[in-house]
């Protein structure tokens, strides 16, 4: 079954921290800077610990460079 999760990234916070904003909605606070993808893949990491599944399962499907990214989970 598939999902989607809308997030709202902080990259280069001073600390790591995920808090669920709706059924499907996230805020994710990374300490990755925005350079080659790195806040991107902590923040698929972070994801994927908060909503308790594997990174492998959670594919960016939109956002790529802007601070709202749309995730899809494949459970």
């Amino acid at each position: 079954m598939k999902r989607y999760v809308t997030v709202k990234v902080h990259p280069r916070a001073k600390r790591q921290h995920v808090e669920k904003r709706g059924e499907n909605s996230y805020e994710v606070w990374t300490t990755a800077a925005p350079d080659r993808g790195e806040a991107n893949e902590a923040v698929r990491k972070l994801l994927a610990d908060a909503v308790g599944t594997s990174p492998s399962r959670l594919t960016l499907v939109r956002g790529a460079t802007a601070r709202v990214k749309l995730f899809e989970l494949v459970d």
